[in-house]
């Protein structure tokens, strides 16, 4: 169950609306990096987990505050979007090229939303859920969860530096901030469920003596001309699980070149392939 007071999570205010900006903006709601892909993915999982509750709480606390992050962008975008001409002949009056593309913006944040936010990255490309990590493994969603908040991290701060709004600046300095928060508190649980050395490889509940062990620890090279594989922490000491060591060896064909066969009778084939 959710709750709301119709209240902003943090301040949001544009001095210079930009109508340009606000599609820029519209990354972060919709984008890959955006709001509504973490806010998704932390959801999933805390439905899905299973163990120690708290881990729950932690997931669904913070997709809460992630919903919350869109409705802050949505109405950046909105206030953003107050400087958008309604027609091209506004724009054009003033500069044709520029009225072409109204200035840049998005057209559907005009044509279908009325100069408002939608839930569709910067090109205006709908957000499909595919990017929604949700494995039922806690600490695979939890490593997922870190690569999520750096991306957005990341993003956020390309906004920031896109803009000379103070208003802006301002937000997107709250946002960057909870960004670093999120990329701690996944690392701070993967660090509770064991750390490196107990966490991984993930699943660590499939036994290792299981898999080729020949291949746990080797970097692999396939250089085309046999050259040894390009050295690094990776290919010697121990591992990072501590379960093995690094090594480091060029690939060579273990198998055979595949032949399927002929086809199948009444497959749709080629009669030459039967």
């Amino acid at each position: 169950m959710f709750y709301t007071d119709g209240k902003l999570q943090y301040p949001v205010r544009v001095e210079n609306p930009d109508p340009l900006f606000a599609r820029a903006l519209q990354q972060a709601i919709g984008g890959v990096e955006g709001e509504i892909r973490v806010a998704m993915q932390y959801f999933f999982q805390a439905c899905g987990a299973r163990g120690n509750p708290k881990f729950r709480d932690l997931l669904m606390n913070t997709a809460a505050e992630e919903l919350g992050h869109i409705e802050m962008l949505a109405t950046a975008v909105a206030l953003n979007l107050e400087g958008a001409p309604l027609s091209f002949r506004e724009e054009v009056a003033n500069d044709p090229v520029g009225g072409a593309v109204l200035g840049g913006i998005n057209l559907k944040n005009l044509l279908s939303a009325g100069l408002s936010a939608m839930p569709v990255d910067s090109d205006g490309v709908p957000f499909d859920m595919s990017h929604i990590y949700a494995s039922g493994n806690i600490a695979a969603d939890m490593t997922a969860n870190v690569t999520a908040e750096s991306t957005g991290r990341v993003l956020a701060v390309r906004l920031y530096n896109m803009t000379n709004d103070p208003g802006m600046k301002d937000m997107l300095s709250f946002l960057i901030a909870r960004d670093t928060m999120h990329q701690n508190q996944w690392m701070a649980a993967l660090e509770e469920l064991g750390g490196a050395q107990d966490v991984f490889p993930i699943p660590n509940s499939f036994p290792q003596e299981q898999e080729n062990q020949e291949f746990s620890y080797a970097f692999l090279g396939f250089q085309n001309d046999g050259s040894e594989p390009v050295q690094g922490r990776w290919t010697e000491g121990q591992s990072i699980d501590g379960n093995g060591s690094f090594s480091s060896r060029p690939m060579q064909p273990l198998g055979e070149k595949p032949n399927l066969g002929r086809a199948k009778p009444n497959s749709g084939a080629q009669a030459e392939q039967l």
